[in-house]
């Protein structure tokens, strides 16, 4: 009995097996679906706060405890003894821009913790764009910003502040704040990315805060400050800020104080979110 051998002529050998596609690169997601994602992600961030709301504490009594203190300690020093009034009139614009700021630093923190907790972890694993989930973040942010803006102006109608122009111009006082801060926030995500824990960042922020919040036309009007002080002030972003949303609450020129706060916000954004999204993607 012969042995029959049978060779498989290249037609008929199997096809090879086809290799498994390779994960689609962030660049390549659409539109839609990363705001797919970041409306995902933002309602995830929402839902922690409901589960944790003394993460609310801040946004809550921070601006009330802000424009008591400094109403009825600085406002008769300043404004004059019996002036509380006028003085209300000063600060709570000023208050809006030292909200956003004060907010915003907690983007950085949140951001530290959650590498610590491992999770990032998870959505390294996600075919999701890195931008969204710090963009998710920020959409939070800006919700709680709102929040702490509301209470303030509530708290400011209380103790006797008066809207001297319109409703409108009002929110564009408000609309400007919220552009700043979402700015700014770019900033702390990007030192939340950099330190190695938590405290580190809230110690690295405060150095920045300090100096710009209380070397601004914040509190009191920089005309009684030094030379340098003043030269400083006039052009802290902050101070930008506070006179562009007093000249729209109280009335008065704004074009200045406006277009200035619009650049800053531009600049800060254009350097420091390309430099938070690259350094969230070496990370993860």
């Amino acid at each position: 009995m012969s042995t029959t051998t049978v060779t498989q002529s290249p037609a008929e050998a199997p096809a090879p097996t086809p290799a498994r596609r390779a994960p689609v690169a962030e660049g390549r997601i659409g539109l839609r679906a990363n705001l797919r994602h970041i409306s995902a992600l933002a309602r995830r961030n929402a839902l922690q706060i409901k589960q944790d709301p003394e993460s609310m504490f801040d946004a809550v009594l921070m601006p009330i405890i802000f424009i008591l203190l400094f109403v009825y300690v600085f406002g008769g020093a300043i404004a004059g003894k019996g002036n509380n009034d006028a003085y209300v009139n000063y600060v709570t614009p000023g208050l809006m821009a030292m909200m956003g700021m004060n907010i915003a630093m907690a983007v950085g923190v949140g951001i530290n913790d959650d590498f610590k907790k491992g999770v990032m972890d998870r959505f390294r694993t996600m075919p999701i764009a890195r931008s969204s989930v710090l963009i998710a973040k920020i959409v939070v942010e800006i919700g709680r910003m709102l929040i702490a803006t509301a209470i303030l102006l509530g708290m400011g109608f209380l103790l006797g502040l008066d809207i001297q122009t319109s409703v409108l111009h009002l929110f564009a006082a408000i609309g400007l704040s919220m552009t700043f801060g979402a700015s700014l926030m770019w900033i702390f995500i990007l030192l939340g990315l950099t330190m190695k824990t938590a405290q580190a960042v809230q110690g690295t922020a405060m150095l920045v805060l300090m100096p710009l919040q209380f070397g601004s036309s914040i509190f009191a009007p920089p005309t009684s400050m030094p030379g340098w002080l003043k030269a400083f002030t006039d052009y802290n972003p902050l101070s930008n800020l506070a006179d562009a949303a007093r000249g729209l609450i109280n009335g008065g020129p704004v074009a200045h104080s406006v277009w200035m706060v619009l650049g800053w916000s531009l600049l800060i954004t254009a350097v420091t979110a390309p430099l938070a999204v690259a350094k969230f993607r070496k990370k993860t």
